[in-house]
């Protein structure tokens, strides 16, 4: 089944008006795809449906507030749900663990810009890239990025002023672009 983007704007409209079969439509539609981005970032089964429940208030208050000239009512709710998965993590202090090196779990669960799981031989060389890069700028753009650590949580995590995390962020990416568009 196909969801057209209208559907989901004139379900969004139903539910600012707290049409409850609309909602109940609206999360049969994007449960699934929420749940599999929830569940990508948290890695916890148990958390991720906590957050699927959390994300569908979420979307229930906020309804109102969608507005159809800011972008695509699945991009808003995927949004949502992952400002609540990453506030899930971090109420729960789940991440205590340092990146290793060779970490196949990690990179494996780098999600592309689509949604979708990053190709194999994206990976490679994403792996042989981030190989490059000095150990704690490597953990710092893997806890940025996969994770959500803000600027302000890396610069207390790593010991180092936030500028410095900045300079950090900026350069290893920096070498991440060169050294992608080089394979």
């Amino acid at each position: 089944m196909t969801i057209e983007r209208d559907d989901l704007e004139y379900l969004l409209h139903r539910i600012s008006k707290g049409d409850q079969r609309a909602f109940a439509l609206l999360y049969r539609l994007t449960s699934a795809k929420l749940f599999g981005l929830i569940l990508r970032i948290c890695r916890d089964r148990g958390l991720a449906e906590d957050v699927l429940q959390d994300t569908c208030v979420r979307i229930w208050r906020n309804a109102p507030l969608y507005s159809a000239q800011s972008g695509r009512p699945i991009t808003w709710m995927a949004a949502i749900a992952r400002h609540a998965a990453i506030d899930a993590l971090r109420s729960r202090n789940v991440r205590d663990a340092r990146l290793t090196d060779g970490d196949d779990a990690q990179l494996a669960a780098v999600p592309d810009l689509v949604g979708g799981a990053v190709d194999p031989m994206d990976r490679e060389a994403l792996r042989r890239c981030l190989g490059q890069l000095d150990a704690e700028q490597r953990d710092c753009v893997l806890l940025a990025y996969h994770e959500g650590l803000s600027r302000e949580e890396l610069a207390e995590r790593f010991t180092r002023p936030v500028g410095t995390i900045k300079t950090w962020l900026h350069r290893a990416l920096n070498q991440l672009k060169s050294c992608l568009g080089a394979t």
